[in-house]
């Protein structure tokens, strides 16, 4: 059995039922799990003992929507500056040339930057599979890092020569993505509390694949009991194709094929209406906000404030690492926040606020109640903030870390195991990944 106290800590954030916030108290961990919470909990023999004093500690914080594969693409030129459909264009030729080893190496590097920021629980939305790449290429590289992870089993199926937007390369036959969707699920999946990999089935978009394979995904993701993801009504361009192709707007799409519910979470949302936002709301379904993202592509401020208000479940992505083009999940609450701040006035989001929907919102959008707060019975995953830097030196109150900062953490805990100590990740030899990685992104560009 294994025993963890975290000793002292300045303030503790739960998010629990109550919401919670003590002062000068501690976080006993057994077996990956959390124990009790207090101040001046005895020391259990053998335990290890961790000072925290001074330290915020919040609960893990969960990432609902990622593209790993692009942290090899960052900053391309010629999609520096596009839209969506433009950028996509000019990364899908790259894209094409990627073997397993770059998925690999990428999902390393991706998970590893979302530790340092504070991420326990990350999912991933892999979606092309050239050269023999397989979702597992991302599965094996996150238990390495040591995160917990929701790898879903994206595709796409429509090519250019059909009317789709990606190239005929990257496209797959809509019968063998299904029979991949349920040979990584009957390998991977575990359903059970506390799991360390979920599966679920994601078809890209509704402007890459079928009709028909959204209704076959749904249908096959209801008979495996797993989750539903796709990306939605994510800028402009995304409504017009939708009203063009389909006659009718994302939500009610997404609702005739099966595509609501609270197995469902979709990414963007940022043209949402409100007859959507209230679908959404009355049944459940999901939404994974990538406020950066939608940024970067000029795709417009997502309805977060009306989405919580009508009771939509909301959780934080930071999307891809060509889009974002970081993978920073505290900055992504921050500006998750200040974004609202700017459209609707300086009282439309508060800093506990947007660390709720960062850590217990993203839980839940998840399926994942075990997660995402700090309460005894609960999945021990802790980020530590040490507050005593120059970032959030003079500060008042535990709102300074998205007012100020750190944007790193201190230590991270994932099931009760340390994966980030003393802003180290302890897990694997960064370094070495991410000269390999850097001698993968130098071939790319030498070989366009």
């Amino acid at each position: 059995m294994s025993v963890s106290l975290l000793r002292g800590a300045g303030t503790i954030l739960t998010m629990d039922d109550a919401r919670r916030e003590l002062t000068n108290a501690d976080i006993l961990i057994r077996d990956g799990v959390i124990a009790e919470i207090g101040q001046g909990l005895a020391v259990p023999e053998g335990a290890d003992v961790l000072d925290v004093s001074g330290c915020l500690l919040t609960p893990g914080l969960v990432n609902t929507h990622h593209h790993l594969y692009q942290s090899l693409t960052r900053a391309v030129p010629g999609g520096q500056d596009a839209l969506l459909f433009g950028w996509l264009r000019t990364l899908y030729p790259i894209w094409s040339r990627f073997t397993p080893d770059h998925m690999h190496v990428s999902a390393q590097v991706g998970l590893a930057e979302l530790a340092l920021s504070g991420c326990t629980l990350s999912s991933d939305h892999l979606y092309l599979y050239p050269n023999g790449a397989r979702l597992e290429d991302t599965i094996h590289a996150a238990a390495e890092v040591g995160l917990r992870f929701h790898p879903t089993r994206g595709a796409m199926s429509i090519g250019e020569s059909d009317g789709g937007l990606p190239p005929d390369a990257l496209v797959e036959d809509e019968a063998s993505i299904l029979e991949d969707c349920i040979r990584v699920i009957d390998a991977f999946h575990d359903p059970a509390e506390g799991a360390m990999c979920r599966v679920g089935i994601a078809p890209c978009s509704p402007f890459s694949v079928s009709t028909d394979l959204m209704r076959n995904a749904a249908l096959l993701a209801r008979d495996k009991g797993v989750m539903l993801h796709t990306h939605l009504a994510e800028n402009d361009e995304d409504i017009a194709y939708s009203l063009e192709t389909f006659g009718c707007r994302p939500g009610q799409y997404a609702e005739s094929l099966g595509w609501v519910g609270a197995d469902v979470w979709h990414a963007h949302c940022v043209k949402l209406d409100p007859s959507e936002i209230a679908l959404f709301a009355a049944t459940g379904t999901g939404v994974a906000h990538c406020p950066c993202s939608n940024c970067r592509l000029g795709s417009g401020i997502a309805p977060l404030r009306a989405m919580r208000d009508a009771g939509v479940p909301v959780g934080l992505g930071v999307d891809g690492s060509a889009s974002n083009d970081a993978g920073n999940l505290v900055a992504e609450a921050r500006q998750a926040m200040l974004l609202q701040r700017v459209a609707l006035g300086a009282d439309a989001m508060s800093a506990r606020e947007a660390l709720e929907i960062a850590t217990r919102g993203g839980a839940d959008v998840l399926g994942r109640p075990d997660c995402g707060r700090l309460a005894v019975g609960k999945r021990a995953d802790i980020a530590v903030w040490d507050m005593s830097g120059v970032q959030a030196s003079g500060s008042w109150d535990h709102a300074a870390l998205l007012l100020a900062g750190p944007t790193t953490v201190r230590d991270l805990f994932v099931n009760g195991r340390v994966v980030v100590q003393d802003g180290q990740i302890t897990t694997l030899d960064l370094q070495a990944v991410l000269r390999r990685q850097q001698v993968m992104a130098n071939t790319l560009k030498e070989t366009l």
